[in-house]
């Protein structure tokens, strides 16, 4: 397996967030990671980024321990992360944007030189990027954001791509877009993909199978289909169709 969690625990101060939560992704895979808000998926990726520490349980990236390491270094080694909300840099074209993402990741050249070229593999993905190159990225609609996102994030070329909830605030017709890229990225550029989702029909349009979490702990795992017929799992999630309002 590429990214392996072990009992990972994970506390805001006094606080313990995530529980001894133990998954497992591997290359070619997308696993989505479901259950409502409030339960602990968005501590949890940002503990695997770095961002938050662990207070017990190991996170192993390719056979390697990174439980201690910065967040700097875990992106050097090919993990990237995609937060909630997109969070791309408005005041920058898309094109700065995608170059940013250069700076990120194992090319030591680029983040030298600084921005390195655009990634011209990302619009094999999300062609109306190329249209869009020198707009400001805060003028994009939602969905394009969504999709700068993504591609930032692949132009560091990264190992393991961590998404948390990319269906918010888009229109069902790109969420339905987004989500076939996501299966297709794992596949052809070797990836493992961590999904978090509440949106059901997404996730497991995307992955192959799947966690449940629920007050920090994992409830629930198994393929997609058999978590998409499990009574018992219903009652850990928030069951959106795709109705959000388009962004």
């Amino acid at each position: 397996m590429l990214l392996e969690l072990s009992q990972v625990e994970v506390a805001y101060r006094q606080s313990l967030i995530c529980q001894g939560v133990s998954l497992a992704v591997d290359r070619k895979e997308v696993v989505c990671l479901l259950g409502r808000n409030g339960v602990g998926k968005t501590t949890l990726m940002r503990s695997l980024m770095g961002i938050l520490p662990n207070r017990a349980g190991k996170i192993l990236f390719d056979g390697q321990d990174v439980t201690s390491l910065p967040s700097h270094e875990r992106a050097r080694r090919g993990m990237a992360y995609v937060p909630q909300g997109r969070l791309v840099f408005p005041q920058l074209t898309v094109a700065e944007n995608l170059r940013g993402g250069t700076l990120i990741g194992e090319d030591a050249a680029n983040r030298r030189r600084g921005f390195g070229p655009v990634d011209e593999s990302v619009f094999a993905y999300f062609p109306i990027l190329r249209e869009r190159l020198h707009q400001r990225a805060g003028l994009l609609s939602g969905g394009e954001q969504q999709m700068l996102a993504l591609g930032r994030a692949l132009a560091a070329n990264p190992r393991l791509l961590l998404l948390d909830e990319p269906s918010e605030g888009i229109q069902p017709s790109i969420v339905q877009q987004i989500r076939d890229i996501i299966a297709r990225i794992a596949i052809e550029r070797n990836l493992a993909v961590l999904l978090v989702e509440q949106n059901l029909k997404f996730a497991t349009g995307a992955s192959t199978r799947g966690y449940v979490m629920d007050k920090g702990q994992i409830v629930a795992e198994g393929s997609v289909a058999e978590l998409a017929k499990d009574a018992v799992v219903s009652q850990h999630l928030t069951f959106v169709e795709e109705k959000r309002q388009p962004a």
